[in-house]
């Protein structure tokens, strides 16, 4: 039985609604950049598994946890779900895959440049990795999960040190959903009056884990109450892809192999 936590959102929880329709959103929005043979970098509990599949003629998942990819292999039997901590990536030979997905993950990963180095390692010449991560323009509070945010000039710098070329979006929001973010960033403001210290930023992260927790599942819970079905009816559909990262909620990068 898995436990969802607040950095891990589920399609079973009300209240997670918003954030699991925006992290699905980054599976459809790279729809047409799959092709061939595919690698998933951090698929926790296969959110997108149904929408890659089919357009891939192979696929790996790779997941640090070891619960979740027994659960997915129980759920998809027969497709190659594999326990790995990266990077490196030793496991794979160079020129492997015709496309690499990796959503929701860099900002976990304390060596970001290799992180990347290794997809390009990876990736056949031709080959495209398709990335998402929080735009910290938007984030509300520091999320002890995350080694770092990024602002998109960041990561586009940090990408074409590596890259052929970047492609920079963003997944966005319509009316609804900049709604629901701005009634988060008001609740998220009350809590936050109280770190009269900035204890936030100055203590470690794991110290700050549980208080998180409990206080973002809360606030997901106390949201949810104040904005009754709008919360329910937020949908993948009211994330669009915008060609101006800036205006994302998420980063949404297309990187390229020649």
């Amino acid at each position: 039985m898995a436990t969802y936590t607040t950095e891990i959102a589920s399609d079973k929880l009300i209240s997670d609604n918003p954030i699991h329709q925006r992290l699905l959103k980054a599976y459809i929005a790279a729809k047409p950049w799959i092709s061939g043979d595919l690698l998933e970098v951090g698929c926790g509990e296969g959110r997108g598994v149904e929408e890659l599949l089919p357009l891939a003629s192979s696929y790996i998942g790779l997941d640090k946890i070891g619960e979740v990819i027994s659960m997915l292999k129980i759920k998809y039997p027969g497709v190659d779900f594999r326990q790995a901590v990266i990077p490196p990536f030793s496991e794979f030979k160079e020129n492997s895959f015709h496309t690499i997905v990796s959503f929701q993950v860099i900002e976990h990963i304390q060596e970001d440049k290799l992180f990347l180095q290794e997809i390009y390692r990876m990736l056949k010449p031709g080959g495209k990795a398709i990335i998402s991560t929080p735009n910290i323009t938007h984030t509300l509070s520091r999320n002890p999960w995350h080694i770092r945010e990024y602002k998109p000039q960041e990561l586009i710098n940090l990408s074409k040190g590596i890259f052929d070329q970047v492609e920079a979006k963003g997944i966005g929001g319509n009316e609804k959903v900049w709604a629901y973010h701005e009634a988060n960033r008001k609740s998220v403001q009350k809590i936050m009056r109280f770190d009269i210290f900035d204890l936030q930023h100055k203590l470690p992260a794991a110290v700050l884990r549980m208080p998180y927790e409990i206080l973002n599942r809360m606030n997901r819970n106390k949201l949810h109450k104040q904005q009754g079905n709008s919360v329910v009816e937020i949908t993948h559909e009211d994330y669009p892809v915008v060609e101006d990262p800036m205006k994302g909620l998420d980063l949404f990068y297309i990187l390229w192999k020649k």
